[in-house]
């Protein structure tokens, strides 16, 4: 009786281990996990770049995005006014695209980069490994490091896919808790947009 009380508390003391280790609609990372680091991806500025490289930045902004999916074209435009609000105040901005269809190639993304203007670094990972680190599942999704590069916010950009109609700006009232040293009252949200296209391994 006291082996079978045994398995069972140690049964569910894993499952519970398991689904505590992530965050609330992240399946990898949770809310003050160190981020995850990535070795020197390709760049459409024709450099590569490592997490090093912003070391000296308060805050870092890690989005996935891509050129095919309507919903991360949408926010192209509030995110590059972002990146220009925060660059003054040491507030990083790294973009990546790992899907590997034709419309996401490098290529294509130097044409997207050169024709928006990028004021980021959007960086290729045709590994995917990037992505699956932090545990990225849409097109756009959001990442807000602090300067120990633990995550303080992950999610949503805002609270709808249409600027018009949106109201709360997530990240920048993350970004701006995190910079005034203030607690972020909405560390988590769920992300919109196109599914990453990762590319499944057949047994």
């Amino acid at each position: 009786m006291r082996t079978s009380s045994f398995l069972i508390t140690a049964l569910f003391s894993g499952i519970f281990a398991t689904f505590s280790a992530a965050g609330e609609y992240n399946k990898v990372l949770k809310i003050g996990d160190k981020a995850p680091s990535f070795t020197p991806l390709p760049g459409t500025d024709g450099k590569s770049h490592s997490l090093e490289e912003w070391k000296d930045k308060k805050a870092l902004v890690i989005f996935f995005t891509c050129n095919s999916c309507p919903t991360a074209e949408d926010y192209e435009d509030r995110v590059i006014r972002f990146t220009k609000k925060y660059s003054s105040r040491s507030v990083g901005v790294v973009a990546f695209c790992v899907n590997k269809i034709a419309d996401d190639s490098m290529e294509k993304m130097k044409e997207k980069a050169e024709k928006k203007k990028f004021p980021f670094v959007y960086l290729r990972d045709d590994s995917q490994k990037i992505a699956k680190d932090f545990g990225a599942s849409y097109t756009p999704e959001f990442f807000l490091l602090d300067q120990d590069r633990k995550v303080v916010y992950m999610g949503a950009f805002d609270d709808k896919n249409t600027e018009a109609e949106a109201k709360v700006n997530y990240l920048e009232l993350a970004t701006e808790a995190l910079l005034k040293g203030d607690k972020i009252e909405k560390a988590e949200t769920l992300a919109r947009g196109c599914m990453i296209r990762y590319i499944r391994k057949r047994d």
